[in-house]
């Protein structure tokens, strides 16, 4: 990185691209970037000094980031290949790389703590990162949430050794990683657009355990279909919620709060707090805690960081709590996978078990829709209400035969149906309902404020 003197990324406007966007800036290297729309984030990054342009051109690319020697060019797997300002770097000799590749450099020289999954991989990456940076440890973090403490998806420390870095498993990118510390919290098939059956899922995260530098470790989930192959000299544990070699005890809820001990092999931090009170992040707060252990955090500032965690934006965030036994709540959640709806929608139950929830779900990509609409139909039947929304393609294009009313039809509760984008919030004024969830990995979560307000009004 050394003979780099500005960096451009190709889909600068991604959460990921995002967190190296503003590493880099940190470093004094110039960076610029292309996104085809504006959204929040690629104007906070403009604000923040990145040059980012909406048009496809390469005439648009600045001037000194026309140097094939000195510029570096960093693409998402999501580019399409055809893409001009990708043809024009190719075609000018210029060194390229997906994001993976350069987060997989910064696991070269640093000790990286690696977040992959199914699901759970924001949360508890995000949990380990406060935990470091709340502590004397530290840590630079690179993340795929905006964490709701700090505003952002990066953290920064001059001193720290360690990197925490959440490990994508879509398009194979975890194995551009060198990981200290590698923790799977899941392995549910996914991305089968991608990886095609559940065995070359599983080989994926098999492979993933391989790349552990000498001498690290690896935290394991439980029960997991996965069979692990690291290295000899890499010590391997187990985890869950109650069971494994890091686990939790003691588990109280008590007034919405929820509390519990930490114990791992010849230790317990007693009564910590859990700053976002829901079940599914007993596990995810276990799963961070054993890395900040490992790395050296004390007992203290493990439990006062856990307390204090207000999670990543858009994973089980509340957009409106009234107050009262009978006020509303609108909760809004990412959950993209029928496992992670299942345990969100289970989450809202345990908080709520008397009140109504009506749950507003977008689909994400036609080929998830198409691999997982029984089990979607079985998360969503939990509900007591349901509103579908179209499927949001993202990099995708049609599939024949492919939309909700795949999932719309095996789902059980009586009170569902579809309903477009522009529809949606005329939709909500009608019905009854004490808590709505909204879920997805789409672009829902841009009604959120039109929701709140609507809501408030009735």
């Amino acid at each position: 990185m050394k003979d780099f003197k500005s960096i451009y990324f190709v889909g600068a406007g991604g959460i990921g691209m995002a967190a190296l966007e503003r590493y880099y800036l940190s470093k004094g290297i110039k960076v610029a970037g292309y996104d085809r729309t504006a959204t929040d984030l690629t104007r906070a990054l403009a604000d923040e000094g990145v040059e980012i342009s909406y048009e496809q051109g390469a005439d648009v690319i600045p001037d000194y980031c026309r140097n094939a020697a000195d510029t570096l060019v960093v693409y998402t797997a999501a580019m399409p290949a055809d893409d001009p300002k990708l043809a024009y770097f190719s075609a000018g000799g210029f060194t390229m790389m997906k994001r993976a590749q350069l987060l997989g450099l910064i696991t070269r020289d640093s000790k990286g703590i690696c977040i992959s999954g199914t699901h759970g991989k924001t949360t508890t990456s995000s949990l380990v990162a406060h935990i470091l940076n709340t502590s004397t440890v530290g840590c630079n973090a690179f993340l795929g949430g905006i964490l709701r403490n700090y505003d952002s998806n990066l953290i920064l420390s001059e001193t720290s050794p360690y990197s925490v870095i959440e490990a994508d498993e879509f398009d194979r990118s975890f194995h551009h990683l060198r990981p200290y510390i590698a923790v799977v919290t899941a392995t549910d098939p996914d991305h089968l657009d991608i990886y095609g059956t559940e065995e070359a899922y599983l080989e994926s995260f098999a492979h993933f355990t391989e790349l552990i530098k000498p001498g690290g470790t690896l935290i394991v989930h439980t029960g997991l279909k996965l069979v692990p192959r690291p290295g000899a000299d890499v010590t391997t544990y187990t985890y869950s919620r109650t069971e494994g070699d890091f686990h939790a005890a003691n588990i109280v809820h008590r007034d919405g709060e929820i509390y519990f001990d930490f114990v791992a092999p010849g230790h317990v931090i007693e009564h910590v707090k859990l700053g976002v009170p829901v079940d599914i992040n007993i596990e995810n707060a276990v799963a961070a805690m054993a890395c900040a252990y490992l790395a050296g955090a004390d007992d203290e500032a493990q439990r006062k960081a856990v307390a204090s965690f207000l999670g990543a934006k858009r994973r089980f965030e509340f957009w409106l709590k009234e107050p009262g036994a009978h006020g509303k709540v609108v909760i809004d959640d990412y959950a993209h996978h029928p496992d992670e709806l299942k345990a969100s929608i289970s989450s809202i139950k345990a908080i709520y078990p008397e009140r109504k929830l009506t749950v507003i779900f977008q689909p994400h990509l036609y080929s998830r829709t198409r691999d997982f609409a029984p089990e979607f139909a079985e998360a969503l039947s939990m509900a007591d209400s349901v509103l579908l929304l179209d499927i949001y393609p993202a990099r995708e294009e049609p599939i024949p035969g492919v939309t909700s009313e795949l999932i719309l039809r095996d789902i059980k509760c009586s009170n569902k149906a579809l309903c477009n984008k522009a529809d949606l919030i005329n939709t909500i004024k009608n019905y009854n309902f004490d808590i709505l969830l909204t879920a997805g990995a789409g672009d829902i979560c841009n009604f959120l404020p039109q929701i709140c307000e609507t809501v408030k009004s009735r």
